[in-house]
């Protein structure tokens, strides 16, 4: 992948979400996602595995998403985009130029 990644190719709307804890009212606590920041993204599929996880097939899809640099995001955060959404695995600064992060993602089930 390209490090000098023009704009124009950041062309998918993306929201960047936080958990939110919310009582359940028994004494324990609801996660709950909310939209921090919609920007513009890159999204490239990088690999797909197929996973048995409870006599179930499952599909475990990796991508890699392109913003520009945000010194707040944080791996415990997710990603929506159009339905789907993303947990963050890793958070890479190409060449420390804080110009771009390149954030590893699972899909969400």
């Amino acid at each position: 992948m390209n490090p000098n990644t023009s704009p124009g190719e950041l062309n998918k709307r993306i929201a960047l979400q936080i958990p939110s804890k919310v009582p359940d009212g028994m004494g324990g606590f609801v996660v709950t996602w909310v939209d921090t920041a919609t920007v513009w993204a890159a999204i490239w599929p990088i690999s797909a595995a197929e996973t048995i996880e409870a006599g179930k097939m499952g599909m475990t899809v990796t991508h890699r998403i392109r913003i520009r640099y945000r010194s707040v995001l944080r791996p415990s955060w997710r990603i929506a985009f159009g339905g789907r959404y993303f947990n963050i695995v890793s958070i890479i600064d190409p060449n420390t130029a804080h110009r771009w992060l390149d954030i590893l993602c699972k899909e969400a089930a």
